[in-house]
């Protein structure tokens, strides 16, 4: 198992989609969840959230604050032969941190 840390659920996502498509692995062999007990959308903020407004010039509003968290964890089950590319592929797409476990 390779566990990549990514700070947001963006970056998270589209790791999984590089691991799909780029690299030939089973969507059912990929689990995408937060450290925590509770949902996140990773520790930044990323994407439709910046662009929606959730987070302006103002700072946050208490209406528009999307779950920050903690990380979003990919975890990857593959065959030994695939983990390089694979922790290649997590790094490449933003993780901060990946371990094998």
């Amino acid at each position: 198992m390779i566990i990549g840390q990514f700070a947001t659920r963006r970056d998270a996502e589209l790791a999984v989609e590089h691991l799909v498509q780029e690299h030939g692995l089973e969507r059912t062999d990929i689990f995408v969840e937060a450290q925590g007990r509770e949902n996140s959308a990773g520790t930044r903020p990323a994407g439709a959230d910046l662009e929606s407004g959730h987070y302006g010039a103002e700072g946050l509003t208490a209406d528009k604050t999307p779950e920050l968290n903690g990380a979003v964890d990919v975890s990857v089950e593959c065959d030994e032969s695939k983990t390089h590319a694979v922790e290649d592929a997590l790094r490449a797409a933003g993780a901060e941190t990946v371990r094998l476990q």
